[in-house]
């Protein structure tokens, strides 16, 4: 703080403690935890395994994760306004189903792709109208239509697949848009950019967090909660018909089962990502974070021969913990 001599005013501000104050803020901040554990990460796998370094091995390592964090994106919104969809994974199978139907009538790739998009995007407004329209339970409608969409996909499916989709097709899941970098990875990036500025930078991103917080109150201040969150299940059957498209893209074939599970790793990731269980906080950098630590963790497991059945115990626990280290830590 400086003194004017010549008027006698206040003319100085003391910007070192608010400077100081401020890289204290980040340095504790959750995203700053989850940069030096991604930082770790790699550097394990690097020193564990010959062939991690490698710039083909380390492109093949983002589709671990490209196609989840696509969802996890949109999910991260809907968990911060206080609600889930564990049907996302499901949507997928339905989607890529009817991916297989469009292709088995003779449709051409563009077809194709609207097909699986629209079909998240029906499911999505199946979700929505039913915890929207008529207030039900998003976690109970969300496991029914869980086991609804997974089961028409069953049906039309049986124990058969869908193979010998068009060869244009396969650049949505293995393409490359310049030496490394693969298309998926762009549209993670863009997809990332997009979410980011929707919810830290608009007011409906806003209304996400004061509905997370307090849905009456919200409610009450003029926020149409009902749509909001209509809008939010729409995103979530969005962004899982365009994971569909990618991984339909990417195995080359629809099966009934395809992404089981992958609910659980899409939710671990938004949770990762420091997004609150309970609602009303998280941020969209701590999601990417979290999605890159998963698939560094994915691809190193690979490259050491670690079983799938111990990937799934890790991100069981790995949920477990980063649910309850909060109480733990409040409670202290």
């Amino acid at each position: 703080m400086t003194l004017n001599n010549s008027t006698g005013d206040v003319t100085g501000r003391i910007i070192p403690d608010r400077m100081r104050s401020s890289f204290a803020r980040v340095l504790r901040s959750w995203e700053t935890i989850l940069i030096v554990v991604a930082i770790l990460i790699f550097v394990t796998n690097s020193f564990l395994s010959p062939y991690f370094l490698n710039a083909w091995n380390l492109s093949d390592a983002t589709f671990n994760f490209t196609e989840k964090a696509l969802i996890a994106f949109a999910m991260a919104m809907l968990i911060i306004a206080g609600e889930i969809d564990l049907s996302v994974a499901s949507i997928i199978a339905l989607a890529s189903t009817a991916m297989g139907l469009a292709m088995t009538a003779g449709a051409g790739v563009p077809v194709i792709v609207l097909t699986g998009i629209v079909t998240g995007l029906v499911c999505g407004v199946v979700n929505g109208a039913l915890v929207a329209g008529l207030g039900l339970p998003s976690i109970v409608v969300t496991i029914g239509t869980m086991s609804l969409f997974r089961g028409l996909a069953f049906i039309i499916l049986g124990d058969q697949a869908f193979n010998g989709y068009p060869k244009d097709l396969a650049f949505f899941g293995q393409g490359y848009v310049w030496w490394v970098i693969s298309f998926e990875l762009v549209l993670f990036a863009i997809c990332a950019v997009i979410y980011w500025a929707l919810l830290h930078r608009t007011t409906f991103g806003r209304a996400v967090y004061a509905i997370g917080n307090n849905a009456t109150a919200a409610q009450f201040s003029g926020i149409r909660v009902d749509r909001v969150r209509f809008l939010l299940f729409l995103l979530t059957g969005l962004m899982s018909g365009i994971a569909a498209v990618c991984l339909t893209s990417r195995l080359g074939s629809t099966r009934p089962s395809i992404a089981t599970g992958w609910e659980l790793e899409i939710v671990t990731m938004v949770v990762l990502g420091g997004v609150s269980i309970l609602g009303g906080s998280g941020s969209i950098p701590g999601v990417v974070l979290a999605a890159v630590i998963m698939g560094l963790v994915t691809f190193g497991f690979g490259l050491l021969n670690v079983p799938g059945i111990v990937m799934s115990i890790f991100l069981g626990l790995l949920l477990i913990t980063v649910i309850a280290l909060p109480r733990l830590l409040q409670r202290k």
